[in-house]
């Protein structure tokens, strides 16, 4: 009988550590995941923060060049102030609405943006300052940076999600506070929309 009773012992011992060395590691790699997110998602803000702090230098340079249209210049200044009110933690990455309401503010300023920059069209003047073909410039390559950054961001909470939610780390996950994390949503009728060229002399 003591024979049995060791050998069951042992065996629940082998068990355990078995699932100890599992949990283990899953909690690891998950931390591991949830660091690239964070990251990924810092570089995200500094790449929309980058686009904000062109903006005053931008409104600055086409009220002294020009007699532009005041409406479009407090869209865009009034739009600019609405997205960098709205700040997302790294810890507010599993709440959809935080992140939708981040992604509006944004997408309302690169629209009023885009407005701005398509009725400067219509001041020869302006369009031929060196400042404001250098801020065309620095515009176009930011929007280029938050769209890889935007996308890099997505793959890492792709990886991310189907971890946490994959076997067996999704028997642990809940129990260590990894919750699924949410992505960026592409806009409606981005799949139609034109590429954007801030350059229109290219």
């Amino acid at each position: 009988m003591r024979s049995k009773g060791a050998i069951t012992l042992v065996v629940l011992v082998v068990v355990l550590g078995v699932v100890g060395c599992g949990a283990t590691s899953s909690y690891n790699s998950l931390v591991q995941s949830d660091e690239q997110v964070r990251e990924a998602w810092s570089n995200l803000q500094a790449t929309y923060q980058r686009r904000a702090d062109l903006i005053p230098n931008l409104v600055e340079t086409v009220q002294g060049a020009a007699d532009f249209e005041q409406e479009t210049l407090q869209s865009v200044t009034e739009a600019r102030a609405k997205a960098t009110s709205v700040q997302v933690s790294a810890e507010d990455l599993d709440n959809p609405q935080r992140l939708r309401q981040f992604q509006e503010a944004q997408s309302a300023l690169g629209k009023s943006l885009g407005r701005l920059l398509a009725v400067s069209e219509n001041y020869p003047k302006l369009q031929a300052t060196q400042s404001f073909s250098d801020l065309q410039a620095q515009l176009e390559g930011t929007e280029n940076r938050i769209t890889v950054a935007r996308r890099d961001y997505n793959s890492t909470v792709r990886r991310y999600n189907t971890q946490v939610r994959s076997f067996p780390t999704v028997v642990f996950a809940g129990l260590m506070g990894f919750a699924p994390k949410t992505p960026f949503e592409a806009e409606a009728g981005a799949e139609q929309a034109p590429d954007v060229d801030f350059n229109s002399d290219s």
